[in-house]
C-alpha cells in the first residue's frame, strides 16, 4: 500500500514542476495557485490509478481531463485563457524516462553490429517509443477534448452551415 506521506511528496513535487513550467512560461502570478492544485491533483488521479493497477495511459489521460476540466473552470475565476493554466500543470505527466530510453535505444541500434543483442535491444526501444507516443497522446485528447467540448460557439458553428440563409 502506498504510505501517505510518500503519496503527499509526489503530490507536491508534481505542483512544483508545474510551477517551475509556469515561471519558465512567464504566465500572470494570480494563476500560480491554480496550476499547482491542477498539477497536484492531475498527478495523484495519475498515481492513484497506477496504485490500483490500471494502466499508466488510462491513469496519464484521466489526469490530463481532470487538469482539463479544471481549466476551462479556473479560466473563468482568474481571468486569463485555459491554456495558460492546462499547460503547465500537465508538462509533469510527461514520459522523460520512456522517451529517454527509446532515444538511448536508437542510438545503440545505430552502433550495433552484434546480432544476438540486436532483437532484443530493438524490442525494447519499440515498446519504450510506443508507451512515449500513447502516453504523450493521451496528455493531447486529456487537455483538448475538455477544451473542445465545452466551447460555447461549438453548437452554433455546427447548425451553421446548415440554417445558413443567402441575405441579399
Amino acid at each position: 500500500m502506498m504510505d501517505w506521506i510518500d503519496f503527499f511528496e509526489k503530490w507536491i513535487w508534481f505542483g512544483v514542476a508545474a510551477i517551475g513550467f509556469a515561471i519558465l512560461f512567464n504566465v500572470p502570478k494570480r494563476t500560480l495557485i491554480p496550476i499547482f492544485i491542477m498539477a497536484a491533483l492531475g498527478g495523484s488521479v495519475k498515481l492513484v490509478l497506477l496504485h490500483w493497477g490500471d494502466s499508466l495511459v488510462l491513469g496519464t489521460l484521466l489526469g490530463a481531463v481532470l487538469i482539463g476540466f479544471l481549466s476551462i473552470y479556473a479560466a473563468h475565476f482568474k481571468h486569463s485563457p485555459p491554456f495558460v493554466f492546462a499547460i503547465p500543470a500537465v508538462i509533469p505527466m510527461v514520459p522523460g524516462s520512456y522517451a529517454y530510453y527509446t532515444m538511448k535505444g536508437i542510438i545503440k541500434l545505430s552502433n550495433n553490429s552484434n546480432t544476438t543483442d540486436f532483437v532484443p535491444l530493438l524490442n525494447d526501444t519499440i515498446t519504450n517509443g510506443f508507451k512515449t507516443l500513447f502516453i504523450l497522446m493521451a496528455i493531447a485528447i486529456g487537455v483538448f477534448a475538455p477544451m473542445l467540448l465545452t466551447r460555447r460557439d461549438s453548437a452554433k458553428q455546427i447548425k451553421m452551415p446548415l440554417l445558413k440563409q443567402d441575405k441579399k
